[in-house]
């Protein structure tokens, strides 16, 4: 094997714990695993060579073991894998597969010498009990996606009847909802479509779905950097907030990220056309790297509005009704920036093994990920003075009229 192919099957490896959990589900995150395997698998093989004559079997992956490449007729044998769903095996034993003689593999191996090296109660209690919190962490995923969708869903109704409240600032609070809307849609939609069979057909429904996941999750950044850009406007040229139309932030918000993910498609499509295109590998940095940049430039955002502040505060302690307002602008957007960069960012390198560590970081993640719309609907909506009153003034309005009507 080459030098250069041997480097990058190498950064390849390194790379797994970084993308493996970005927006993902723990069944996404296996098969991710498995798909790196195949890879590696189907490479290790790549130069052989071999002295026979006839047709061959080509490498495979099947799992569990990784299959050489095989004359026609011939039984592989193959030390057992070293475990399964955390439970060690014994490698003594071998398993088999059958190279029959039109060149294809069997079509399943024989792992019945495969046995767990302890099969006592304990080692079964603990396999049951991890099981146990990968299913409990499905449903906080679940439910947690569920709730953000119906208060998103609310809090998007709230700033569709609300006209009093349009301007600027609010329509860009709303296109970040609809943002989330759509995110947390096509989640829904996506556990539905990564099937086995969709996996291993490449369904192009399948790939439609992951596409337009990864568009909805850069959209959602993308107007998190217009909210972290009108917020520097605001702050610094209180005079001059309305400089931008909206189309100009919503070119931002949901055109940008379109050449990005078309980018993104075209390598699948040329480079790695395999599966539903949800395993993880470093072509995705093709749309994370413009992800963290804005993370990244967001973060500088907020430091620079902070400063800002901090000596109009220190030049005029009797802030004016704008630096009052655009404190309390900045204090929602600096909770909120924060939080779901760091949803994206730390939970990109994650421990492994069956550890507590681990186990912490599965409920975290999974809690963070899915209740992320409902951050947003409560820091941007729920707790907007400005919404409320518009409520309350709605809500006075109609008994007023229902009084008049009697």
């Amino acid at each position: 094997m080459g030098r250069s192919r041997l480097l990058s099957f190498v950064w390849i490896l390194a790379q797994l714990p970084v993308w493996t959990c970005y927006g993902q589900s723990l069944r996404t995150r296996q098969y991710t695993l498995r798909e790196i395997k195949r890879l590696l698998c189907l490479h290790k093989h790549t130069d052989v060579i071999t002295d026979s004559v006839g047709s061959m079997c080509n490498s495979s992956w099947d799992g569990l073991t990784c299959w050489p490449p095989t004359p026609a007729g011939r039984v592989v044998h193959m030390s057992c894998f070293t475990e399964l769903r955390g439970i060690p095996y014994d490698t003594s034993e071998n398993a088999t597969k059958l190279c029959q003689l039109n060149g294809t593999w069997a079509r399943k191996a024989d792992y019945s010498h495969c046995r767990p090296v302890n099969k006592n109660s304990s080692v079964d209690d603990s396999s049951r009990h991890w099981e146990q919190h990968l299913e409990n962490a499905k449903l906080l995923q679940d439910i947690g996606h569920a709730l953000s969708l119906l208060c998103l869903v609310f809090a998007f109704a709230l700033f569709a009847y609300l006209k009093s409240i349009r301007c600027t600032r609010n329509n860009i609070h709303w296109n970040l909802v609809a943002t989330f809307i759509l995110r947390n849609t096509s989640w829904f939609i996506t556990q539905g479509a990564l099937t086995v069979e969709a996996v291993r057909d490449k369904s192009w429904y399948c790939r439609a779905v992951v596409t337009l996941n990864n568009y909805f999750t850069s959209t959602n950044f993308f107007w998190m950097f217009v909210e972290g850009l009108y917020l520097h406007i605001m702050v610094a040229h209180a005079f001059n907030t309305e400089r931008f139309d909206l189309w100009v932030y919503a070119m931002v918000g949901w055109c940008v990220p379109i050449p990005i993910i078309i980018a993104w498609v075209l390598v699948k499509v040329l480079i790695q056309d395999e599966g539903c295109w949800a395993a993880s590998n470093y072509y995705d940095f093709i749309f994370h790297g413009p992800i963290i940049l804005i993370l990244l430039v967001n973060f500088i955002i907020l430091g620079n509005v902070v400063r800002i502040l901090v000596l109009k505060l220190r030049s005029n302690p009797e802030s004016s009704e704008a630096t009052h307002y655009s404190i309390k602008a900045a204090k929602a957007t600096v909770v909120l920036l924060p939080l779901l960069g760091i949803t994206y960012v730390l939970f990109m390198v994650h421990p492994s093994g069956q550890g507590t560590s681990r186990l912490v970081f599965i409920y975290f993640n999974s809690f963070f990920q899915s209740f992320q719309g409902s951050f947003v609907s409560i820091i941007y909506c729920f707790t907007n003075a400005e919404i409320r009153n518009a409520v309350k003034r709605r809500m006075h309005l109609s008994r007023c009229r229902q009084q008049d009507f009697v």
